[in-house]
């Protein structure tokens, strides 16, 4: 099983082990600092202890732990382009599979500018986005997302995540993959099996999100148990488990 979208570098190591004993093999770990960002030496700091100490940590406990790397909506106070640069270097060396999770929350000039360059980036490299949607105004927000990433890169090269059931008609024939967050005060298992039942299982990935908030590490493990408790073909519980994620990340 592969949880396509967590924040490693704020859970513990004893999380690790109870993902990897309950069958999860691969979790992709998101940017996302949740504290007060002085600077982006701060938040460049932030990066690299994902990609160099918690890639490393997971795998002590049997998970291998795959990156993406950007500048998340709620960090954008600050001057980006040293991040910019380093998004480069990751690029170029294979380092991130992905530029994550980046998108926009109140809609400020600021995060307009730091979204579209980013995606500039990804499009010229031809590399994976994983896009963040806010709990807040989601479909405004989701809204105005869709047309930065319509005039900037090829949907084929996008995961928008976070979708919910209110918002999931506004992207489900766009061309995007779409990511499920089965956590909590965000979507139950029952919530992201109705989505599947009824749209299918080709275009999601499934996660847990699972950072310094309120979140359940087994998130994935339970969903993918339960379609199977539920007798859903084995064919189309693999696409949500860990083809999807494969074929999209190349992994």
């Amino acid at each position: 099983m592969i949880d396509c979208h967590t924040h490693c570098d704020s859970r513990s190591s004893e999380d690790f082990e109870l993902m990897y004993t309950s069958g999860i093999d691969t979790v992709i770990s998101c940017a996302y600092y949740p504290y007060h960002l002085m600077n982006e030496i701060v938040y460049l700091n932030h990066l690299e202890r994902i990609l160099n100490y918690d890639t490393k940590r997971a795998k002590k406990y049997g998970l291998d732990l795959k990156v993406a790397l950007g500048i998340h909506p709620t960090n954008t106070e600050i001057n980006p382009e040293l991040i910019y640069e380093n998004l480069y270097k990751y690029i170029e060396n294979d380092e991130i599979i992905a530029i994550g999770e980046i998108g926009l929350e109140n809609l400020t000039d600021t995060e307009y500018e730091i979204f579209k360059q980013q995606l500039i980036i990804a499009d010229e490299t031809n590399t994976k986005v994983i896009i963040h949607t806010p709990r807040k105004n989601k479909r405004a927000v989701l809204s105005e997302i869709k047309k930065v990433v319509n005039n900037n890169i090829d949907p084929k090269l996008v995961v928008i995540d976070h979708i919910n059931k209110n918002v999931i008609g506004d992207v489900i024939d766009d061309g995007y993959t779409l990511g499920l967050t089965v956590q909590p005060q965000k979507m139950n298992v029952d919530e992201a099996i109705d989505i599947l039942d009824n749209y299918g299982f080709d275009k999601f990935l499934l996660n847990s999100d699972m950072s310094n908030k309120p979140s359940d590490p087994l998130s994935v493990v339970k969903t993918i148990r339960e379609l199977d408790k539920l007798n859903y073909k084995k064919s189309e519980i693999n696409k949500i488990s860990h083809e999807n994620a494969i074929k999209f990340f190349n992994l």
